[in-house]
């Protein structure tokens, strides 16, 4: 069994993602009350029904701040009665919030404490801190759109036969901000440029004249090997530690050659590998 807490920041896509899974299978309830929450979990301790095989519970800050605090014990016990229980946190940039709510011109829920909308986000930041902390998988969408973010929830999510370690490849340009859901991320603005090429500048890591160029390159070469022997060392120690998620980020200046370049390379050496890879390019959307 396997059970799934959405939590996160008011219009990061938490009801996007809760939609997302039910379409795939999942039995959702949205703003359950978490004084509720305990005795849904003994159901799913209880019966085991295959009702309940896949469920998946939102909770966010329209709950009282004390009652927040009775999640994660009901996490631990769960997960000690054989439940897979992972927590899903979803976070977007506070301008992004901002701008997400102006346009729909939905109240934020905090706001009927009269707050203003700015306090309301940071209010329910510090509410929910706790979830955001211990996430088994977090996802900012503040560069993501609702098709890109249906796709990620499908593809990491879905299907729940596969226990191993989902990889998340994603390359992103320096100039639009690093991704802060990375778990890894390394910078390969050190390596040749293929955009001070005039012939390869409106080309992307996709195009076979960028990868020709770029893995003739000693540094990129270099580069390469280096960061494969990390990550081959490391991530048997991640998976034995239970981690279900992790995502490794590579960035250059506009997120279009390089990094594009370098993400593929990688997916392509660790599916080969027999890991469970992703790749995404948020700069190519």
């Amino acid at each position: 069994m396997k059970q799934v807490i959405v939590s996160g920041l008011s219009g990061s896509g938490k009801s996007i993602a809760l939609h997302t899974l039910e379409d795939v299978g999942f039995y959702c309830i949205d703003n359950l009350p978490v004084r509720l929450l305990e005795g849904f979990a003994d159901e799913l301790i209880r019966t085991r029904a295959s009702k309940y095989r896949l469920t998946a519970v939102g909770i966010d800050a329209r709950n009282e701040a004390e009652d927040l605090q009775l999640v994660l014990p009901l996490v631990e016990r769960l997960r000690r009665n054989g439940i897979r229980c992972e927590i899903v946190f979803l976070d977007a940039e506070e301008d992004v919030l901002i701008r997400r709510f102006s346009e729909t011109r939905r109240p934020h829920p905090l706001t009927k404490q009269h707050l203003a909308l700015a306090d309301a986000i940071r209010l329910e930041r510090a509410l929910l801190e706790p979830f955001s902390s211990i996430a088994d998988l977090r996802i900012d969408t503040s560069h993501t759109n609702v098709h890109q973010l249906r796709a990620l929830i499908r593809d990491r999510l879905a299907d729940p036969a596969i226990t191993r370690l989902s990889l998340l490849f994603q390359s992103f340009g320096y100039k639009n901000a690093v991704p802060r859901d990375a778990d890894f991320v390394f910078d390969l603005r050190c390596l040749p440029n293929p955009y001070w090429h005039p012939e390869l500048r409106p080309l992307t890591g996709l195009d076979p004249e960028i990868a020709a160029f770029l893995s003739a390159q000693s540094e990129v070469q270099r580069m390469q090997a280096d960061l494969i022997g990390f990550l081959e060392h490391w991530l048997s120690r991640f998976e034995n530690g239970g981690r279900s998620y992790l995502t490794v980020a590579f960035g250059c200046t506009g997120g279009q050659h390089r990094s594009v370049y370098m993400a593929n390379q990688m997916a392509q050496h660790f599916q080969a590998a027999g890991q469970r890879v992703l790749v995404r390019h948020r700069e190519l959307s």
